[in-house]
């Protein structure tokens, strides 16, 4: 079976549109993977700190996932707080047990040192991924936590804010749409109930 056809037969398989510019990403063998797992597609992103992050390489642990991009002056600075947020409103010992990571929808702007600056300007903690993909995989991880976008004349990318919780496997547990700063009760006790492993 050709690799075209195949990430078809992903897509479809877990729900999501496929994106042809990214078919000939590699995919993880299906028996090692839940196969509703996000981590079947296989890319490499960069982080703040110019480090090569492989996207699979975030199994093991739930992961606070949402996509953004550094020139945004009004909905992406609210995905970060309230991802800050719904964190601060877990138990100190779950906290620790929760990786946060913000992927961009634009790697042309938004290199490692812009990520790194917008940590820093947003006091991201420590622990938290700013995360660049390559720019032939936005779609596609785009479409794996179901955001959609589009770029604008102005430079400016009309797109879903949301905050999605993948759980240790890679799997969609839960969504949160971003309309403020207040952390989503509803996000908080299910990340709860994926930390204690409901």
């Amino acid at each position: 079976m050709n690799r075209s056809i195949a990430f078809l037969l992903l897509g479809l398989a877990l729900g999501v549109s496929p994106v042809l510019n990214a078919a000939d990403a590699p995919v993880a063998p299906a028996a090692s993977l839940p196969g509703q797992s996000l981590y079947h597609l296989q890319v490499t992103l960069t982080d703040q700190h110019g480090a090569s992050v492989p996207w699979a390489s975030l199994r093991g642990r739930p992961q606070l996932v949402s996509m953004f991009y550094g020139n945004c002056h009004l909905m992406c600075p609210l995905i970060i707080e309230s991802a800050k947020a719904v964190q601060k409103q877990l138990p100190a010992d779950q906290r620790t047990r929760l990786d946060v990571d913000m992927l961009t929808l634009d790697p042309v702007r938004d290199t490692p040192a812009a990520l790194a600056e917008i940590a820093q300007r947003h006091r991201a903690p420590d622990e938290w991924r700013f995360l660049r993909p390559a720019e032939g995989d936005v779609r596609a991880l785009a479409n794996l936590l179901d955001v959609r976008y589009r770029f604008r004349d102005d430079g400016s990318i009309n797109h879903t804010s949301v905050l999605v919780l993948l759980d240790a496997e890679g799997r969609v547990r839960a969504r949160s749409e971003v309309q403020g700063v207040a952390a989503d009760p509803e996000m908080v006790a299910a990340i709860g109930a994926v930390l204690d492993g409901r």
